[in-house]
């Protein structure tokens, strides 16, 4: 048990022992100087406390008190400047080495010694005043290095973090320890979903958390955040150069509409030198090309790029997606994947979403809207039952209205008595956003003769689709 001295008197200090006797863990003994009108009003009277009704800047009382005991630390919490200073100077006189903790009121005060903290109160209050401000975030002070590594983030309605599962978020350089909601606290899995109101504990890099805190805080224009930052087009060169070419416009095309995202494009399946040489001439700040000339090297090139550029899209051919080898690979990241269709994305006039399970509607709800903000798309969601049951539809409706109000973006609701997939073909300009969950993960060709509806849209080639992860 260390010994601590505490020479105070007036309200500050009267607080400060108030806390002190709270504490349920402590294994300090504590020497309070106190009068007895303090002593009274203080109300704290516990074991490892001892009260001593002595002058704290009487030298003779306090060398008394110092001679008898080894105190690790000495607290000076006195409200009157020249009795403060006094007392600090009866300590040094005493013990040259023992580590004081000075609270100060004055700006002025200055004290060359290197065992001396000072606290100045106008700072503290003034920091915590600070952190009462609307968007600013709050960090841990008295913990760690106390530089902003532990971070307190509030996830607002309509942020790209809501209704996201912590798996599919993702994490360079920091990660979500614990959060609260509904003034419990939690730890989080790969599987937990964050909601509106939680407040996320976040560890990491100072400058990576500032820059989190401020993902979590917007709410329009930052897809794919937060899976990522950056999109990555994936072309086989055994491919038609006609095809090549399209696709890769097409992806410039998106990375330009989706705001501060970079393309990388991966050539796979290189034979092609002339193409190659073509292809990168497209190079800018914003586009890079990388070459896979070794096939085996392909599954550890992509792992590789995936964390180097902070991949958040794939844009992807429909036969790499169907490719069991890529498909593997590709959906263990929990990236949104971007299928290319017939119809180019130059023509695509709105998004269509259809109604199924509410979990899932609501997962990839604030990237719908966002994706359809940032293309300039109507979005539509769509109720479509061969037998009219549109009952459970009430709290999805719901939920994207009130998102729509808060992007001030208009949505079409509709609900029609039909064929899901023969109503989705007579669609002509429209793109296709699917819930991306552990079905089509392990999709294969055989499943479309699956019950599932999302499994038999895949099989629609005529649309280009967006596939949003919604469980991990």
């Amino acid at each position: 048990m260390k010994n601590v001295l505490i020479l105070a008197n007036g309200q500050m200090a009267k607080h400060f022992v108030q806390w002190v006797g709270s504490s349920r863990i402590d294994y300090n003994h504590y020497y309070i100087t106190y009068n007895k009108d303090e002593l009274e009003a203080s109300s704290t009277f516990v074991e490892n406390i001892t009260y001593l009704n002595i002058d704290p800047t009487s030298y003779m009382r306090v060398r008394n008190v110092m001679e008898d005991k080894n105190f690790t630390t000495v607290f000076i919490v006195i409200e009157d400047r020249k009795e403060a200073e006094y007392a600090y100077k009866n300590v040094r006189m005493i013990r040259s080495k023992t580590l004081i903790v000075f609270v100060s009121m004055w700006d002025d005060l200055s004290v060359e010694d290197d065992n001396v903290k000072i606290i100045n109160v106008n700072e503290v209050m003034a920091a915590n005043l600070y952190e009462k401000l609307p968007n600013v975030p709050l960090i841990a002070k008295n913990i760690g290095l106390g530089q902003g590594e532990i971070m307190e983030i509030f996830v607002p309605f309509g942020s790209s973090f809501a209704y996201r599962h912590v798996g599919a978020i993702s994490h360079k350089k920091w990660k979500i320890v614990a959060f609260y909601r509904q003034e419990k606290q939690m730890f989080v899995t790969n599987t937990t979903m964050l909601k509106p109101n939680d407040r996320l504990i976040v560890v990491g890099n100072p400058l990576v958390l500032e820059e989190v805190y401020k993902k979590v805080n917007r709410r329009q224009g930052v897809f794919p955040e937060p899976f990522g930052r950056h999109l990555y087009l994936l072309i086989s060169m055994k491919q038609k150069k006609e095809e090549i070419l399209t696709q890769i416009n097409e992806a410039i095309f998106l990375s330009n509409k989706l705001k501060k995202t970079k393309l990388y494009i991966r050539l796979i399946n290189a034979n092609n030198f002339d193409l190659i040489n073509e292809i990168r001439g497209l190079q800018t700040n914003e586009i890079q090309v990388l070459v896979t000339y070794n096939n085996r090297k392909i599954p550890d090139d992509i792992d590789a790029d995936i964390g180097k550029y902070e991949i958040g899209l794939f844009l992807l051919d429909r036969k790499h997606f169907f490719n069991k080898r890529y498909n593997k690979v590709l959906t263990a990241y929990k990236r949104p994947i971007f299928l290319f269709g017939e119809k180019s994305i130059y023509t695509i006039k709105k998004v269509l979403i259809l109604m199924g399970e509410e979990s899932d509607m609501e997962s990839l709800s604030v990237s719908a809207f966002d994706f359809s903000d940032s293309l300039s798309l109507k979005l539509n969601l769509c109720n479509y039952s061969p037998d009219g049951d549109f009952q459970d539809a009430g709290r999805v409706i719901e939920h994207y209205e009130s998102l729509a109000r808060l992007y001030n973006f208009q949505i079409n609701i509709e609900q029609k008595k039909v064929n899901p997939i023969r109503e989705l073909l007579s669609h002509e300009d429209v793109l296709h956003i699917i819930p991306f969950g552990d079905e089509i993960k392990k999709f294969t060709l055989f499943q479309l003769l699956s019950t599932k509806l999302n499994t038999h849209i895949l099989s629609i080639k005529k649309h280009p689709q967006l596939l949003i992860p919604v469980n991990t």
